[in-house]
This record gives structure tokens, sequence and C-alpha cells, in this order.
């Protein structure tokens, strides 16, 4: 997609967590705030040993096209992407965690991955660890950017089913990074806004899943070969105070 350059339109991106009924009641600092609700899947057993696991909230990218799919900014990245932490990968960069946003944010990095490096991580304003349940995120926009599109993209790791196994070979169809990969691949969801309307609230719809294997940016929409992976958000909405 072609990258869209914008000056002092995004402001720090400010994360709290917060339960469904509040989501719109205070701004905080920004005049946009994206809502994300937990699902049933939210939190996600990552084995530690093989007696020792560890609850684990998802990956999560959030960011902003404009109506003719163009990147605008990010808005978030879960700091393991954003800042390359992840621990017990054996050295997998995990491309196949959130491919839908590294694509679409254009920036190819040092080893010809478009993922933030150890060494050239994503700003702190963007970034930071992942809330273990419902949160919201408040930006402040430019008051002239009325028609945008927020896109939402979740990612457990080892989040393996039957069409997706941990011994699916590179190269196959459903391969998604191996032992250590993702599993099912991210979902990818989308909120349309449009502040000319004079509408407040915008409700986010699941369009697909993104690239098992991290090679593109494609959103796949065909999201019947994945099961837990569809109960990690319950909803996204994004609020407006333009």
């Amino acid at each position: 997609m072609k990258k869209t350059a914008l000056s002092t339109t995004l402001a720090l991106t400010a994360l709290s967590c917060s339960g469904p009924g509040n989501a719109h009641s205070d701004f905080g600092s920004g005049n946009i705030r994206i809502s994300i609700e937990q699902g049933s899947e939210w939190l996600h057993d990552f084995r530690l040993f093989w007696f020792i696991k560890k609850k684990n909230a998802p990956q999560i990218a959030i960011w902003a096209e404009d109506f003719g799919g163009n990147f605008l900014f990010t808005i978030y990245v879960s700091e393991k992407l954003a800042k390359q932490s992840w621990m017990a990968s054996g050295g997998n960069r995990r491309k196949e965690s959130l491919p839908c946003w590294s694509h679409a944010q254009g920036k190819l990095y040092s080893d010809g991955l478009y993922l933030p490096t150890k060494n050239d991580p994503l700003p702190d304003a963007v970034t930071g660890a992942t809330p273990k349940g419902s949160f919201t995120a408040d930006i402040q926009i430019n008051e002239d950017i009325k028609q945008f599109v927020v896109k939402c993209e979740f990612n457990h790791s080892v989040d393996f089913n039957e069409y997706y196994p941990k011994d699916a070979k590179e190269g196959d169809s459903n391969y998604s990074g191996g032992k250590m990969g993702s599993g099912q691949p991210a979902i990818v969801y989308q909120v349309v806004v449009d502040s000319d309307t004079g509408q407040k609230e915008f409700k986010g719809e699941l369009i697909g899943h993104s690239s098992p294997d991290g090679s593109d940016g494609n959103i796949y929409p065909d999201t019947s070969k994945l099961t837990t992976a569809l109960n990690i958000v319950k909803t996204v909405t994004v609020y407006t105070n333009q």
C-alpha cells in the first residue's frame, strides 16, 4: 500500500484498562478513542517449560488508513513486536505475527523484513505491554481529518488448531512459523469512521485474517478454518469527539 505522510497528526497514544460500559465517557487528551473489548480467548496458554504455562495476551497492532487504503499512521503495536522482545522465540523474528500492519507501514528494515529490530525499534509513544483485558487507546488527530479507517490486528503465539498445526512445513499454505510461530493467523478488524455524518460511535467488523506465514500484507476473508482465534476479541469500537 502507498504510504501517506502526515505531519503533527498523531499524539502520544494513551492506553487504559476500561470496560465497554464507560468506553466513551472520557477522552483524556485525545479526540479519538478506540475501545477493544476482550473475547473469551483474550488470554492464551504459552508453555515456558513442559510443566509451566503462562497466560499471554495477544499481540496487537492498531493503525489508520485513508478511504483509499493508504497507510496514515501507527496508533499502537505490542511491545514484543515493536521492540523485538520475544520470549523463547528461538530466533524467529515473528514476521507471521502481525503481517498486515507490518506490510502496511511499509518500512523495510536492515534484514529485509517489514519488522522493527532491536536496534531500530518503534518509538515508545506507540508501543507498550499488551493489556491483560479490555482497554482503550486515546489519540489526537488533526481536526480536518474527518474520514479514515482504523484497522486492528490480533494474534496469539502457538495458537495451533487442526488446520494450522505446529508440524506444518515451510512452504505449505498452512505454515505459520513453526513450533514457536502463530498457529492460527492473525485476525483483522476494520472500523470505517466518517465524522461528516455527525455520528460519534462507529462499530468495527471482522474482515478476515492475515497471511499465515507473514509473507504478504493481504487480508484473506475466509475465516472458516479459524477456531479459538475468532474469540480473541468481542468488539472493536471507535468514538469521536471532533
